[in-house]
């Protein structure tokens, strides 16, 4: 069978010949092309796939939002400096401003400081959604939709839940955590503003070409926690895991940190799979509990080998002893897809990815 035969045949709640195995390459692809040992436009070309058919990996994850954002009424401005990169954005009810620091040794970059600082931002904020829109831009999705074939499947982004909006990208945990402790009728306010737009961008997804859509929320079950997941995400979670299996695609989300906590919850909520979970000993949860926490649900598990295996960090024979007992739990039963947890670093190694296959070929057959 095919990487794309398995892993339909999973999600269609039917028997394959062997476990599926699908990495998200995406990361350690940006570093070999900032490296220039991969052309510029590697990542968007078939040769990207390629590549995966050359390492025996399905494909299915490329950050890819199938809309543009569109902000009006707003004096923006963005600009570098050095390693930062920086935009301000200037409105009548105030002024707020982000940098992002580039880090070369990792090959990404991360908030150095956030456009929302706390409570004080809000009524900017949430100007700035009243006055943003999504607009359709499915050219890249139908490019990679010809490129795919045998290899996988097509993916995209919904917006994150409003609250993961702000905790992930614009806010961060302690500004959140602070507003609503001083403001929680003005968060509640600034979610609810923030996810009528949100399911705008929603709605266009839904009417992409992609077959999967995923809410790609980074969720860590002791970031997030129990009080604002009930609050202010599962509603989110639960309405457009509803919609997406009723357009006949399928629903998930990412959930690459801790799992107590959380785990249970979104597996009361109707999607298709739960994506990028990462087992002990790098993850909170051993692989061979995570069947207890699915419950009832049919909800699949796609996981179980942390990016860090795939370097020299660890040694070979741990590497070879994970792989060996994430399949054992695997096979048991076609509720599962092997993947990485939750990508491939920049430092990754040619060979572990390789074997990865050859490993999968010997002991991910079904019992």
């Amino acid at each position: 069978m095919t990487p794309r035969e398995r892993v339909l045949s999973v999600l269609q709640q039917e028997k394959p010949d062997q476990v599926p195995w699908f990495g998200d390459l995406d990361y350690w692809a940006t570093a070999l092309v900032e490296r220039g040992q991969r052309p510029a436009q590697f990542k968007q070309s078939a040769a990207y796939i390629d590549w995966h058919r050359e390492l025996g990996v399905g494909f299915y994850l490329q950050g890819q939002f199938p809309f543009r954002t569109v902000i009006e009424n707003c004096d923006i401005r963005a600009w570098r400096e050095g390693a930062r990169r920086l935009r301000e954005i200037r409105t009548p009810r105030g002024t707020l401003r982000e940098c992002w620091t580039y880090m070369p040794a990792s090959f990404t970059e991360g908030p150095t400081e956030y456009l929302v600082k706390s409570e004080r931002d809000l009524a900017a904020y949430r100007y700035l959604y009243e006055n943003t829109h999504y607009e359709p831009d499915h050219a890249f999705t139908e490019r990679r939709q010809s490129q795919i074939a045998e290899m996988g499947l097509l993916l995209c982004y919904l917006p994150k839940s409003p609250l993961m909006q702000m905790i992930a990208l614009d806010a961060g945990i302690m500004a959140v955590t602070t507003a609503h402790m001083n403001a929680p009728d003005e968060l509640a306010h600034t979610v609810a503003v923030i996810r009528k737009k949100h399911e705008q961008g929603a709605r266009i997804a839904l009417q992409s070409p992609a077959e999967v859509l995923m809410i790609p929320e980074n969720l860590s079950s002791e970031v997030l926690g129990l009080t604002f997941f009930e609050k202010f995400v599962q509603s989110y979670h639960q309405e457009w895991a509803t919609r997406i299996s009723q357009a006949g695609k399928y629903a998930c989300i990412h959930l690459d940190g801790t799992l107590r906590g959380l785990l249970r919850q979104e597996c009361a909520l109707g999607l298709s799979f739960i994506e990028a979970m990462t087992p002990a000993p790098v993850g909170d949860l051993a692989i061979e509990e995570w069947p207890a926490w699915r419950g009832d649900s049919d909800t699949i598990f796609w996981g179980g080998i942390p990016g860090v295996y795939f370097t020299d960090l660890v040694d070979e024979a741990e590497f070879e002893r994970h792989v060996k007992q994430v399949l054992a739990v695997m096979r048991t039963e076609p509720r599962y897809v092997l993947g990485v947890a939750d990508q491939v670093p920049p430092d990754g190694l040619v060979r572990r990815v390789k074997r990865v296959r050859e490993l999968v070929d010997a002991f991910g057959r079904y019992e």
